[in-house]
């Protein structure tokens, strides 16, 4: 018997996007008119910035409900439901704490935009970061922005990721929990703002229970929204600690594992 899922939630960076970072949308609408006619929403999970994650979805991202920014931007359709809101001597700790390691290269994640600060990366940086965040500026110092902030969002050399992850959670623990999918991409968010507390906003206001929901994802970003749905997918391309956390393993990203479940789901 088909489970009755309410909800779908998929991250997108080595999930729900093949590695050029396309997907078979005919195949991806196709399926979306079927949940949508179940009753199932679908909801883009990903520590990417909304307007990146909209423009992915282009032409029918009012219909899609958005988990952004690794739970600290929630949009249900068109309706704001949730941003964070670091406070600005949080903001002001973390900017000090980075500036001693100059080979991290930080962006500063805002509701407006995000920054990169200039004489800290290079226009390369500047320009790769410009395809995860299309709302980008350069700034002069990142104390004197002015936007409500999310999050950071520090690269820092790949083999090293862990050691910077430890040493973020000890020099800023209770003020910000570090987060990481590893290749050197880590997430610095407000405490208990992650990707499963922005589900949690979403199914109170529709009124589910999160055994009716369902999660793809490859990253220890995922792992709480993995834990947290009834039905839980770790990509075939994840690493065993994500897949530890997931009830099954689907097909890899590059093989449209989600597509390939969803159709199965809601043949």
């Amino acid at each position: 018997m088909k489970p009755e899922i309410k909800m779908v939630a998929v991250d997108v960076d080595g999930t729900f996007v093949r590695s050029d970072y396309t997907y078979d949308v005919p195949r991806f609408q196709r399926i979306l008119s079927r949940m949508n006619d179940s009753g199932c929403r679908f909801v883009v999970a990903s520590g990417n910035q909304y307007y990146q994650l909209r423009d992915l979805f282009s032409g029918y991202s009012d219909e899609l409900s958005f988990v952004a920014e690794n739970g600290a931007f929630v949009k249900d359709r068109q309706e704001l439901v949730f941003t964070a809101n670091m406070p600005k001597e949080t903001v002001d700790l973390v900017i000090d704490v980075c500036r001693e390691y100059p080979e991290v290269r930080n962006v500063l994640c805002g509701v407006n935009s995000a920054y990169c600060q200039r004489g800290t990366v290079s226009q390369a940086f500047f320009d790769l970061t410009s395809i995860y965040y299309h709302r980008l500026q350069w700034v002069d110092d990142f104390k004197e922005v002015k936007d409500q902030i999310l999050k950071f969002a520090p690269t820092v050399p790949e083999e090293k990721t862990y050691a910077y992850y430890d040493m973020f959670r000890e020099r800023l623990k209770g003020k910000v929990e570090p987060t990481t999918s590893g290749h050197g991409s880590i997430d610095l968010i407000v405490p208990g703002c992650h990707k499963a507390s922005g589900l949690k906003r979403l199914v109170q206001r529709w009124k589910i229970a999160p055994e009716q929901c369902a999660a793809f994802g490859d990253g220890g970003n995922d792992i709480e929204m993995l834990q947290y749905c009834g039905y839980s997918y770790a990509m075939d391309n994840a690493p065993q600690n994500v897949k530890n956390a997931a009830k099954y393993i689907c097909p890899s990203n590059e093989e449209d594992g989600v597509l390939v479940t969803l159709e199965k789901l809601f043949a």
